[in-house]
C-alpha cells in the first residue's frame, strides 16, 4: 500500500463546488466566489483504491457545542497498528447529522492529504449570468434573484495524469449553496 496515493489529484469530475459567496457588483453583474470540495463518496473511493476496504475504518463521537469529531484510521501492515487522525466539524444546516458526520468524515481525511491540494486553489470567481445557459449550475442570490453559474476549470497541476484518471470516479451532479 502507497500512502502517497491518498494525495493524489482527483479527476476534474470528482470535484464538486459551491458558492461560498454571492452578489451584485458595483456594474450590477452577479459575480460568484466558489469553493471545490470532495463528497465523502469520493474520500472513501480513494480509501478503498489505495487502502483496501477493510484497512481503513472511521469513529465517531460528539464534539465541542454539539459538533462531531470523526477519528479516521488506516491499518499500517508493516507497524501492525491502526494510523489514527482526528479532526471534527459542526453540523450542517441541511441534514444536520448526517452532513456533520460528512463534513468530519472529509476534514479527518485532509489529515491524510486527501484532497488537500484543493486548498491551494486560492479565490476562485464562476463565470456569471441572468440567463440559463445550458450545464451551467442554477442559484438563488439572498435578495432572491435567480443566476446561473459555470462549474470553474481546474489548472493542470489540480490535476491527474490522464491515464491515472479511474472512471467511477465521473459525476455531473453540481449544487448550489
Amino acid at each position: 500500500m502507497d500512502l502517497k496515493q491518498l494525495s493524489a489529484p482527483f479527476p476534474a469530475d470528482a470535484i464538486d463546488w459551491r458558492i461560498g459567496q454571492a452578489g451584485k457588483g458595483a456594474s450590477g453583474k452577479m459575480y460568484a466566489k466558489v469553493l471545490a470540495y470532495l463528497t465523502s463518496r469520493a474520500v472513501m473511493d480513494r480509501l478503498d483504491d489505495v487502502c483496501g476496504p477493510l484497512n481503513w475504518k472511521n469513529d465517531y463521537r460528539a464534539g465541542p457545542a454539539g459538533g462531531i469529531v470523526c477519528a479516521l484510521s488506516i491499518w499500517d501492515a508493516e507497524k501492525k497498528e491502526w494510523i489514527t487522525k482526528h479532526d471534527g466539524a459542526e453540523n450542517t444546516d441541511i441534514e444536520a447529522i448526517k452532513g456533520g458526520l460528512s463534513d468530519a468524515m472529509k476534514r479527518a481525511a485532509v489529515q491524510f492529504g486527501i484532497g488537500r491540494y484543493l486548498y491551494n486553489l486560492g479565490e476562485t470567481f464562476a463565470e456569471c449570468s441572468d440567463t440559463k445557459q445550458q450545464g451551467w449550475n442554477y442559484a438563488k442570490a439572498k435578495d432572491g434573484s435567480i443566476f446561473y453559474w459555470q462549474t470553474p476549470n481546474l489548472p493542470a497541476w489540480a490535476l491527474p495524469a490522464p491515464a491515472a484518471t479511474p472512471a467511477k470516479y465521473g459525476r455531473s451532479n453540481h449544487s448550489a449553496s
